[in-house]
């Protein structure tokens, strides 16, 4: 067996973004291995494929904003250990950013990643002893697919995206769809007034589910579950694990461009995405049965975490609730 380490550390989408590259692995080269180093925020993730030993969880965002107390409590050091303690195969920097690339160096092993043309932050891709051209035009899923599979020797699989994680989850729905309205970027933000709107035609139909993950997302949450409160429902605070489990019951899923969409399209759900200064051909969610949405804008993609006009952004304002409902009841009917 060879075991390599990856080096994948945020966000949620692009964690997510990894597992179909590893499922080839599995595929063409089952002798195959991992260990993955990611933010401690998204470990459980990397745990769900069969494909992957052991999680290294670091804390780059946290110990940014508190370095000396947690230099001062050993996180970084143990963290380091993690890092020394093997002697890998290969170490993989799936990430292609600067903070990323120092990670690699601190692990023994060759270091693999993309050229220098092929990433964010050119300069990453000097503490790498192998890199690979890759378009950066390409969405992020097939990227990453052609790294590994020029890594590891085997022909481009031209197969569907395979996280993994289908036969993982599985639970009885008690509701029918699962609305996703919350991202940390404003401007990818849909407006409340279209979400409450989207949220009575639904109702009409069968009952919602709303997700939510700090305090503000939970008053939006109850903000839309009000306009058909025996319908509509507040989930309760939960995990990725749980929120995987709601996702995967569901007939169907709204989302923004946000961490949980793409997560609905791994475990298979259908999904109506929602995307403003994003570009779905480069970072939409993959899967069956996806319809994405692009909201209207000269400047699309613009990639402005700050719409310069106005909030919410006047491009996903241009996605009316009307076409949404019919386009999630196309998806119920399999006519995504």
């Amino acid at each position: 067996m060879q075991k390599y380490l990856i080096i994948k550390t945020s966000s949620l989408g692009d964690v997510l973004h990894l597992l179909p590259a590893l499922s080839d692995v599995r595929r063409y080269r089952p002798n195959v291995r991992f260990d993955w180093v990611v933010e401690e925020a998204f470990a459980e993730i990397p745990a769900w494929h069969p494909s992957v030993e052991q999680v290294i969880p670091v804390a780059l965002r946290r110990w940014r904003k508190a370095p000396w107390l947690s230099v001062w409590q050993g996180e970084p050091q143990r963290m380091w250990s993690m890092l020394r303690r093997h002697a890998y195969a290969g170490i993989i920097d799936a990430q292609g950013l600067l903070k990323s690339a120092l990670l690699s160096s601190v692990a023994r092993g060759r270091r693999h990643g993309f050229h220098y043309r092929s990433v964010r932050e050119p300069l990453a891709a000097l503490f790498y002893q192998e890199s690979q051209v890759v378009d950066r035009q390409l969405h992020a899923v097939t990227r990453l697919r052609i790294l590994f599979a020029a890594i590891f020797g085997y022909p481009l699989p031209r197969t569907p995206a395979d996280y993994g994680l289908q036969r993982r989850f599985a639970a009885e729905a008690s509701f029918d769809w699962v609305f996703l309205p919350n991202t940390t970027w404003k401007s990818k933000h849909w407006p409340d007034a279209h979400w409450l709107t989207l949220a009575e035609m639904a109702a009409a139909h069968g009952r919602i589910l709303l997700p939510w993950g700090n305090i503000d997302e939970l008053a939006r949450a109850k903000r839309i579950a009000a306009v058909a409160p025996d319908r509509v429902t507040v989930a309760p605070k939960a995990s990725l694990h749980q929120l995987a489990l709601w996702l995967s019951a569901a007939k169907g899923v709204v989302a923004v461009d946000t961490g949980p969409g793409h997560l609905a399209a791994a475990v298979g759900t259908p999904v109506v995405g929602l995307y403003g200064p994003t570009d779905p051909q480069r970072t939409g969610s993959v899967g069956q049965r996806q319809t994405l949405l692009q909201g209207r804008c000269d400047r699309l993609p613009c990639f402005a975490r700050l719409c310069p006009f106005d909030h919410p952004a006047p491009c996903l304002r241009a996605l009316a609730p009307e076409q949404v409902w019919a386009a999630l009841r196309a998806l119920d009917h399999g006519d995504g």
